[in-house]
């Protein structure tokens, strides 16, 4: 007896400095270098954008009723939310599987010799079989589909941030198109007077056939961005549409001039992608299920141990049966040793070996990635919010060339291309002011989800 237990303590020491009953780590070789951001962060800077909830970003109502929408509606959001609860019961399956399994096998037969009577024997019993998780087979299991659960959740809040972030993003381009469609349909305004008045400087005799044309070409170039930009829109709607889980329709929606933003953006400390951006955390729990699917791997090297009885009532007698014709009691402990299983135990642990080396490398580019993500994101914010300001000095400059030189086409030989040029000129820069604004508010977006914001 003495040799048993000691035996049985020296084969657990030895199962414990081989890992199949240690909890996943994050692996040392995985840090966050504050430079992860390109740009230097305070060390006491803990807040962060993403830190806001998607309604105290979002402060447009009509916004905030689509994104709504979509968080109910949306079909991606709804398959990830049903693969979480794929995975839970999954769990649940892990977690029972430290139970006996218990089965109700009634038998019953009919025998005939040489036309006698038959005899009928019968076996009304309930059998039951328990794995005894010594080796860590069934622990590994369910650590294991914990870490999937906790995978599918962190997808499932992938979907949403993303989900969020594209709406916001197809909102915001709805708005800008608006106003460039504004812009662009007053130029055609402007255009179709002056071509009026060419004709009538024609007719006059100060303005010649080639000016009217020109004038007249530069009018239906304006005129078919203006169809062009209204097709955007019609797309854009129907896209729109498609993603809240709606039939195409008409979006309701404010103005790009009525938008607000906070005028600074704090990204808070690279550590905090660990636990906020989804997507990392669940490449984290793909390494940790590739961990727990190498412990299993390596206790498949190790005995299996299984008790399994059965109890009930039976008419039949025999010499193995207990209380015969009464009572069938029977109890059965096995225990199966791998000797040689043509390699597959082997081939199964260097596999699984290899996964989990995978799954460590793509959890270190998930860093990397994010890191370069938050970092455009910013940059992308504050250029755009520069280019706003140049662009403005452009068209104030522009604006008075334009007026300058209709004044002198007016009252003296200067050329009508001059103008054609100065109002195109101008047409391109408030263009360009209403692009830039939107990429000042897509960085804010693309900051927002860098940072793991939006669930």
């Amino acid at each position: 007896m003495k040799n048993k237990i000691l035996i049985t303590c020296l084969l657990a020491s030895t199962l414990s400095s081989c890992h199949i009953y240690r909890a996943y780590e994050r692996p040392s070789t995985v840090t966050v270098s504050d430079s992860l951001y390109r740009q230097p962060v305070a060390a006491e800077d803990t807040t962060s954008l993403a830190s806001l909830s998607w309604k105290e970003l979002f402060t447009d109502p009509q916004l905030q009723q689509l994104i709504e929408t979509g968080l109910a509606h949306n079909t991606d959001l709804s398959i990830a939310r049903l693969k979480v609860k794929e995975a839970e019961a999954l769990l649940m399956t892990s977690r029972l599987s430290y139970l006996p399994s218990v089965s109700l096998t009634p038998q019953g037969t009919l025998i005939s010799l040489d036309g006698n009577k038959p005899s009928k024997t019968y076996n009304l019993a309930v059998s039951a079989d328990w794995e005894i998780d010594l080796f860590g087979k069934l622990l590994n299991a369910k650590r294991g589909a914990q870490a999937a659960l906790e995978q599918s959740e962190a997808y499932r809040q992938a979907v949403q941030t993303q989900l969020v972030a594209t709406i916001a993003n197809s909102y915001y381009t709805l708005l800008m198109l608006d106003e460039q469609l504004d812009i662009t349909r007053r130029t055609a305004d402007t255009w179709t007077e002056s071509l009026r008045t060419m004709k009538a400087l024609k007719r006059a005799g100060q303005a010649t056939e080639m000016a009217v044309a020109q004038t007249e070409a530069s009018k239906l170039a304006v005129d078919a961005s203006v169809l062009s930009i209204e097709r955007q829109i019609n797309e854009m709607e129907n896209s729109l549409s498609t993603l809240l889980g709606m039939s195409p329709q008409e979006v309701g929606r404010s103005t790009l001039e009525a938008q607000q933003f906070p005028d600074s953006l704090s990204t808070g400390i690279p550590l905090q992608l660990l636990s906020r951006r989804p997507d990392v955390r669940q490449c984290e729990s793909q390494l940790a299920v590739a961990y727990y699917a190498t412990n299993s791997a390596r206790s498949a090297f190790y005995p299996g141990i299984t008790l399994s009885g059965s109890a009930g009532w039976t008419n039949a007698a025999g010499a193995a049966i207990t209380n015969p014709g009464q009572w069938l009691l029977s109890a059965v402990g096995s225990l199966v040793q791998p000797l040689f299983n043509r390699g597959k135990n082997i081939a199964n642990l260097k596999i699984a070996k290899a996964q989990q080396e995978e799954a460590l490398l793509t959890f270190q580019q998930s860093l990397l990635d994010a890191g370069a993500e938050v970092n455009d994101a910013l940059v992308q914010w504050q250029t755009a919010r520069k280019r706003i300001q140049l662009d403005e000095q452009q068209c104030t400059s522009l604006q008075s060339a334009l007026r300058s030189s209709e004044l002198l086409m007016q009252h003296s030989s200067q050329n009508y291309l001059e103008v054609i040029t100065a109002r195109q000129a101008l047409l391109q820069a408030e263009l360009n002011t209403v692009t830039d604004r939107f990429d000042e508010i897509q960085g804010v977006i693309n900051l927002y989800h860098a940072l793991g914001g939006g669930y």
